[in-house]
C-alpha cells in the first residue's frame, strides 16, 4: 500500500500543464475570447434595470394619486362643513321673523312703508 500512495503523491508533480490552444490566429496568448459569465452579469443587469424602470412610473402615478387623495378628502370636509352652515342658514330663514331681518338687512322694505336714506354717518359695527 506504500507504493501506491507514493506513486499517487508523485502524479501531480509529473503532470505538466499545457498551454491552451489559441482559437483564433491573431489574438494574444492571454486572450479568452468571449467571456460568457460576464456577458450573463451584464444581461442580468439589464433585465433588472429594464424591471425597475417598468415598475417607476405605476409607483410614481400611485404616489401622486395617495397625495391627491388626501387633497381631495380635505376639500370633501371643506365643502361639508360648509354645506352644513348653509343648510342650517335655510332652515333659520324659514322662519318669517329672520327673513325679514335679513332682507331689512338687504335695503328691502315693505309694500306701503317709506324708505329713508342718510348719508353720512358713520359707520356702525
Amino acid at each position: 500500500m506504500t507504493s501506491r500512495s507514493a506513486t499517487a503523491r508523485q502524479r501531480p508533480e509529473h503532470r505538466q500543464l499545457l498551454p491552451r490552444p489559441r482559437l483564433i490566429e491573431g489574438r494574444p496568448a492571454g486572450s479568452h475570447g468571449i467571456r460568457w459569465d460576464r456577458v450573463g452579469r451584464f444581461v442580468v443587469l439589464g433585465v433588472c434595470m429594464l424591471v425597475v424602470l417598468l415598475y417607476a412610473r405605476p409607483l410614481a402615478e400611485i404616489w401622486s394619486a395617495r397625495g391627491e387623495a388626501s387633497t381631495r378628502r380635505a376639500e370633501l370636509t371643506k365643502l361639508q362643513r360648509e354645506h352644513n352652515q348653509l343648510a342650517g342658514r335655510v332652515e333659520a330663514l324659514k322662519n318669517p321673523a329672520a327673513l325679514e331681518r335679513e332682507a331689512r338687512s338687504l335695503g328691502m322694505v315693505k309694500p306701503g312703508e317709506k324708505a329713508y336714506v342718510i348719508k353720512g354717518l358713520p359707520d356702525s359695527p
